[in-house]
């Protein structure tokens, strides 16, 4: 029988940590009842942490472990599991106990009230200030930018129908934005809920300020693609017309001077300047056509949409 909830979990180096951290699952679960699996992702740990993951899976017969051949980062690891896992509702968490399992029965009662998405905030966080205010900026953006009101995008324990974590690519930093690409992908039903956080009591942490940067390249490159990703020449078009219709007009003006005014126009910057955007223009929106013409390759091949629901019968 297909369990209730599948908690899906990477690790990099956790070793000390895995015991505790299943124990506690499997006492939240059973306590409330939920039937569960556990997947534990090696995401290329180099200490005794799969040596860790395959004693725990002798000993319980919910946890499984997945061991990649390096580390691919959170966003891989994460997407390995969402393909393993097999459950009515994905429950993802980190491995450093700084999540508290405690929490996954509210997070599975919102999922079954009619949430597609629900996005743990850690209120009281346990980190330091050098960790806690570069993530608070980070949020207030990725709140501007996205239109969704969530405190904190970055928390890892959230919960998702099973629907919307099979539709998620994952890659690169991605996994941060989950929110943001299940409302692309029309699970727009998103909540939060407010989540314990405890110190860390075992390892480090894997991120440094880096982290930050990648971040906010990705949210770039998610907010194109949420927006423009199947409409290319959207994007590239308006901007390349505008800039060909600068320059155009910025010539047009140059020779009406120089036909009708004898106003010389070699020594001008402002020649120069408008077959500049003119060029520039032009080969911004052969650009869109050239991703216009991958985007329709691809879809060709793909569904280009997603079924909420239907009714009894042939769909």
């Amino acid at each position: 029988m297909r369990p209730k909830v599948g908690i899906v979990v990477p690790v990099l180096d956790e070793a000390d940590s895995l015991p505790k951290l299943v124990n506690e699952i499997s006492a939240a679960c059973k306590a409330a009842g939920l039937t569960y699996v556990v997947y534990l992702i090696d995401d290329g740990s180099r200490d005794n942490s799969w040596a860790s993951i395959a004693q725990l899976s002798r000993e319980k017969a919910q946890i499984h472990g997945l061991r990649l051949r390096r580390n691919y980062g959170k966003s891989a690891a994460l997407a390995a599991g969402f393909a393993a896992v097999d459950a009515d509702i994905v429950i993802t968490m980190d491995a450093d106990l700084q999540d508290d399992p405690q929490e996954i029965p509210e997070l599975v009662e919102m999922i079954e009230s009619g949430h597609d998405l629900v996005s743990g905030w850690k209120k009281n966080r346990r980190d330091p200030i050098g960790k806690t205010l570069p993530s608070r900026f980070f949020n207030l953006v990725t709140r501007a930018v996205s239109k969704i009101p969530l405190h904190d995008f970055n928390c890892g324990l959230k919960a998702y129908r099973i629907e919307l974590a099979r539709s998620l690519k994952l890659y690169g930093e991605m996994h941060r934005y989950t929110p943001l690409l299940a409302k692309w992908e029309g699970f727009d039903r998103i909540g939060e809920k407010v989540v314990r956080h405890r110190p860390r009591k075992f390892g480090r942490s894997k991120y440094g300020w880096e982290r930050y940067v990648r971040g906010c390249l990705d949210l770039l490159t998610v907010v194109f693609i949420t927006r423009y990703g199947a409409r290319p020449m959207h994007f590239f078009g308006t901007f390349g017309l505008l800039a060909f219709l600068a320059g155009f007009g910025l010539s047009l003006w140059i020779s009406v001077n120089k036909l009708f005014f004898g106003v010389p126009v070699g020594n001008r910057p402002a020649l120069l300047l408008g077959i500049l955007m003119i060029l520039v223009g032009v080969q911004t929106m052969c650009t869109g056509f050239i991703a216009d013409l991958i985007i329709r390759s691809r879809m060709e091949n793909s569904k280009p949409f997603n079924v909420r629901e239907a009714t009894p019968g042939p769909a």
